[in-house]
């Protein structure tokens, strides 16, 4: 059976949309019709976002984010669990749906896996919403006959990897909130206030103090050009990620990035946290080491950092050990490498791999803890000297009339 998207009209003449399985468009506008709906549009609910000759646009090409795709592996672990069959299951996860991009995306998939096709092959019709990672492993499952547990382990890793995400998003909230403030309290000050107060000096005939001059400059500046000034942001924004898509420039950028005190061991352990986290679970679903490696280095995203970890699968695809290959990278924490060498002698790498992941994440946590920390106080000082400082800039010429009149 096929899934297809309708338009149809109800009993009061709204029209409704919604997704429907058949074998057929004229088996889906009968369905319709006994559910008292008036047919308006049915097609085929095909990948969206194809040019004429089939080929996926990236722009439009289907999505999950991190909540929708946690939600959706723990559903299909648990219903897995149960011992129902697959199409079953995802038919179950479909209808659990609320939003109809994925009930689509889910009923596609069980097509695929009503025809007889695997679970792998049905995901494959979507690499951007189920990355190589995530196929990696349910075809593992499947031909290890284990894809309940590896579904389950899949559901407890994108769960921490949004619980992550969530906490840094947080952390992340009061800091921009903060910027926002006080640029926009600084730019009313400027703007609004600060002309009002320093015209009573303009018919004066003495010299105005040199911070006044300043304020005044500023202020005059941000009058005429605050919106030139914006666009002209918006437009560097723009080009700047239009540049950086070239991976020849982005790579210069990420070894920049990469030479940035303090910044260097934020990426470098966000990037293998991430890197040893996603080889310990393909190696614990059963994914041979060479093609966990290849996955496992996809997932980092700074590119000089990924270069590093091919560099660590062609070693060790030559017959080097892992760890011995981590330890040939300037890039790798010495206690990950230490920690891998471990696991290879005692046969335990997954476990490791994993440890390792995790002390890389409590790491950073502390790391972004302690940063977070010093840029409150830091701000709110920041924030304090400005004020004071156009507060003096009005100050001084009305203290210099005083002085005149006394």
């Amino acid at each position: 059976m096929t899934a297809f998207r309708y338009k149809a009209l109800n009993d009061e003449g709204k029209l409704v949309k919604g997704v429907l399985e058949g074998d057929s468009d004229r088996q889906v506008r009968g369905t319709l019709r006994q559910r008292h709906l008036r047919p308006v549009e049915v097609a085929e609910a095909t990948n969206a976002g194809q040019t004429g000759k089939g080929r996926r646009l990236p722009w439009f090409a289907k999505r999950l984010g991190a909540g929708d795709l946690a939600l959706l592996t723990r559903q299909l672990a648990t219903l897995v669990a149960s011992a129902l069959p697959l199409d079953e299951c995802l038919q179950a996860v479909a209808d659990q749906s609320r939003k109809p991009a994925i009930k689509s995306m889910m009923l596609q998939v069980r097509s695929k896996v009503a025809e007889g096709h695997t679970l792998a092959h049905a995901l494959n019709q979507f690499p951007q919403a189920f990355g190589e990672m995530y196929r990696a492993m349910v075809n593992a499952g499947e031909e290890a006959g284990q894809l309940a547990p590896v579904l389950e382990q899949l559901a407890h890793y994108t769960e921490t990897r949004q619980h992550t995400a969530q906490k840094l998003q947080i952390a992340l909230i009061y800091p921009f909130v903060l910027i926002a403030v006080a640029v926009a309290v600084v730019s009313a000050l400027m703007i609004f206030v600060v002309p009002e107060l320093v015209g009573i000096f303009a018919h004066s005939k003495k010299a105005l103090p040199p911070l006044t001059v300043g304020l005044i400059w500023v202020s005059d500046f941000m009058r005429a050009y605050t919106l030139y000034c914006l666009l002209l942001l918006v437009a560097g924004v723009m080009s700047s990620r239009r540049l950086l898509q070239h991976p020849g420039r982005r790579k210069r950028w990420h070894q920049l990035l990469l030479r940035v005190p303090g910044l260097r061991g934020v990426l470098v352990a966000l990037d293998s946290a991430r890197f040893a986290s996603t080889l310990s679970i393909l190696m614990a679903s059963g994914v041979p080491l060479i093609h966990a490696l290849r996955i496992a280095g996809a997932v980092m995203t700074n590119l000089v950092l990924r270069e590093a970890s091919a560099a660590v699968s062609v070693a060790v695809q030559e017959g080097a050990g892992l760890s011995w290959a981590l330890s040939q990278e300037t890039f790798f924490p010495p206690m990950m490498v230490h920690m891998v060498a471990s696991g290879e002698a005692s046969g335990d790498l997954e476990t490791m791999l994993e440890r390792s992941a995790l002390n890389q994440e409590r790491e950073l946590e502390m790391t972004l803890g302690t940063i977070m920390g010093l840029f409150e106080p830091a701000m709110v000082v920041f924030m304090g000297g400005l004020v004071l400082t156009i507060v003096l800039a009005i100050l001084l010429p009305i203290f210099d009339l005083n002085t005149m009149v006394r």
